[in-house]
């Protein structure tokens, strides 16, 4: 059984896959002080909960957050007794290397990204990931991350607004019933969301002008549902496609082994 962890910046999943679908996903906050022995009793009374028979012999980890990278990597030798696989060190293999700028280092996020986009979609494609930044990862026709985009966040752009202007509340990020708004929520709201789909069609359309070809645009991350509805930004959603692609990268290192 295979335990794949993405950490992210704001929150980490953990997901239980068996090697034809996933049995469990579970969801933390992200926490680089959190120690193996509280990963353990978190994630063995969840499963236990959701009434999974489970035994983890296999552990990928991809994370955005270094410092957490070395409990995790506990957990899975303490516990579960296996080497994890970390997505970006020397021992794990990607289907297709990046090509990036010699010694750039692209974020693991970006990488499973683009390998579980092109597993599913084949290559020339645009990812779309409303995380901590929104980020726009571009996968060439043979599957390699090609480079990309990063803006901030859409919930890192409310808390700065929040912070900078005293006098404007936390709202909710939801779709407004109109552009013009009427009351000071109603006007964040509208401005935080057809900003931000301003911001992915037109990025999507500058990436698409510059590479000369239409590409397919994939949303993922929390928010990617919110911004998708009743206006034509992606050819398709995929909430988990972070987690199926480091199901993807852990195949393949099985196979190259």
């Amino acid at each position: 059984m295979l335990l794949a962890v993405d950490c992210g910046n704001t929150n980490t999943v953990f997901a239980l896959w068996d090697g034809t679908r996933f049995l469990g996903t579970w969801r933390m906050a992200t926490d680089w002080r959190r120690t193996a022995d509280e990963y353990y009793v978190w994630l063995t009374s969840l499963i236990r909960f959701r009434e999974v028979e489970a035994a983890v012999d296999e552990v990928i980890i991809s994370s955005t957050v270094p410092r957490v990278v070395f409990n995790l990597r506990v957990l899975a030798d303490r516990y579960f007794g296996c080497r994890p696989l970390v997505v970006g060190k020397p021992e794990c293999r990607l289907p297709c290397p990046p090509r990036v700028d010699e010694g750039t280092q692209v974020g693991p996020d970006r990488l499973v990204n683009a390998a579980g986009a092109f597993d599913r979609h084949g290559g020339n494609l645009i990812v779309v990931d409303f995380g901590t930044a929104t980020t726009f990862d571009v996968v060439d026709d043979d599957g390699a991350y090609v480079g990309g985009v990063i803006a901030p966040g859409v919930n890192l752009s409310l808390e700065a607004l929040h912070m900078a202007a005293a006098a404007l509340p936390h709202v909710d990020v939801t779709k407004p019933q109109r552009v013009i708004g009427t009351n000071t929520v109603a006007c964040m709201q509208s401005g935080i969301f057809w900003g931000y789909v301003g911001l992915v069609r037109g990025i999507c359309e500058r990436i698409q002008a510059e590479r000369e070809r239409p590409m397919r645009i994939i949303g993922t991350g929390g928010l990617a549902p919110l911004f998708g509805q009743g206006d034509v930004l992606f050819d398709r959603v995929e909430d988990d496609l972070t987690i199926h692609g480091l199901t993807v990268i852990h195949a393949f290192n099985k196979e190259t082994a």
